[in-house]
């Protein structure tokens, strides 16, 4: 569920202390007596931001929605992330690092001590979160177990393929930048290359008016050593999706040439979960309750562009979408047709004294899942793995073996 952001509600849910050591450090509202106030009741504190001028309160308020979006689950697994990496060699800083996070009332007090106190910490934590808040990234797999190049030549290098092939393709991209972190075992990189020129419609110092700028687009890279993958996220066209991971493998990975997919190139084959006796593999200790297919998209083998799409209510009966496929297969040959799109209904334990969450993965032929990389996703994704969805080879029909490795 996407949270809304409100500069008064947010000072609502900040304890005082942290509110004044924010502004005071700032040299603002020093007059304010943030001890006196009462807890929860930000009134007097909202009035006084709102007279601040624009030029001090614009900066503040992108600060502050930041440390919003961080105060949540997915933000504090992020900081802790990026924390463990800067402390690699510091086990026992980290360790009481991460205790005194725990030891605070919520994700808000974490996400802004961690901005106050912790500097280093945050750029990192900012930019996984936000990769962990995307879908729809393209795996490739078959590549080299090797390291990546993260000096900064190769990244520089990365940037130059990066932007020539925008520039030259589409018209974009004259500039562009490459940022580099790591975590755990996985190689993030984040390429900014220069999109096209807008104008927005703005308020600047009171006047409104247009005002032309030049915006920057994403390219994500998130890389394996140890699995030999590449998932990349890009919105834009299909057709720049294998040039980009060629320009990684060029530039980071140092090979002759992007090495090519698995036989019959798809990392996501569907077709054996037309079958009813599919079963979903996963670890007990996953918190991973059970998993089901909700709907099946089928495309003609035969005439291109013909599709039929079952969807069913598996709250109730888990095999319901293949009741529905029973009775279509009364009329229709099947075996005509290949699956080229799922959704599944997961059910996930994330917090004991919660009810289990509800999650729906999509995936798509060949190489599309709706999955994330926060440390739920995370989960989800090994269960695709165990069951045998997401390996170029195809499908593996398991035994039924539910909860078990």
């Amino acid at each position: 569920m996407t949270r809304h952001y409100s500069t008064k509600e947010f000072f609502r849910q900040m304890p005082n202390a942290l509110l004044a050591r924010y502004f005071q450090g700032r040299g603002l509202l020093c007059d304010l007596d943030f001890a006196a106030m009462k807890e929860a009741q930000p009134d007097e504190l909202f009035t006084a931001w709102l007279e601040l001028p624009d030029v001090q309160r614009k900066p503040m308020d992108t600060e502050l929605r930041s440390i919003f979006e961080m105060s949540c689950e997915k933000g504090c697994r992020a900081i802790l992330d990026e924390a463990q990496w800067h402390l690699a060699k510091e086990p026992q800083t980290y360790t009481e690092f991460a205790e005194k996070l725990a030891a605070l009332a919520n994700h808000y007090e974490r996400a802004i001590v961690t901005f106050l106190d912790y500097a280093q910490f945050w750029k990192g934590a900012t930019l996984f979160y936000h990769a962990d808040t995307l879908s729809y990234w393209r795996k490739r797999k078959n590549l080299p177990h090797q390291p990546a190049a993260l000096d900064m030549a190769s990244r520089h290098e990365l940037a130059h393929l990066i932007r020539t092939y925008f520039h030259h393709t589409e018209g974009r991209g004259k500039n562009c930048v490459v940022e580099l972190f790591r975590r755990g075992e996985l190689d993030y990189f984040f390429a900014y290359p220069e999109d096209y020129s807008q104008q927005s419609i703005e308020w600047v110092d009171g006047e409104f008016g247009r005002r032309p700028h030049n915006p920057a687009f994403e390219v994500i890279y998130v890389y394996s050593q140890k699995e030999g993958s590449l998932d990349l996220n890009f919105r834009g066209s299909y057709k720049a999706i294998e040039p980009l991971q060629g320009m990684f493998a060029t530039a980071i990975l140092k090979l002759p040439e992007l090495p090519s997919d698995p036989k019959d190139g798809r990392v996501y084959d569907l077709n054996s979960l037309c079958q009813k006796s599919f079963d979903f593999v996963f670890d007990v200790g996953s918190g991973i309750q059970n998993v089901a297919v909700k709907k099946l998209r089928l495309s003609s083998k035969v005439k291109k562009g013909d599709r039929i799409t079952l969807e069913a209510d598996v709250s109730g009966n888990p095999d319901a979408v293949y009741d529905l496929l029973g009775q279509i297969g009364k009329s229709l040959p099947l075996h005509l047709y290949n699956v080229t799109q799922v959704e599944l209904a997961a059910s996930v334990m994330v917090d004991a004294d919660k009810p289990p969450k509800s999650v729906t993965i999509r995936i798509t032929y060949p190489n599309s899942c709706s999955l994330k990389y926060d440390e739920l996703d995370l989960k989800l994704r090994d269960m695709l793995e165990a069951s045998g969805i997401g390996h170029g080879g195809g499908v593996r029909l398991l035994q039924k073996n539910s909860g078990k490795n």
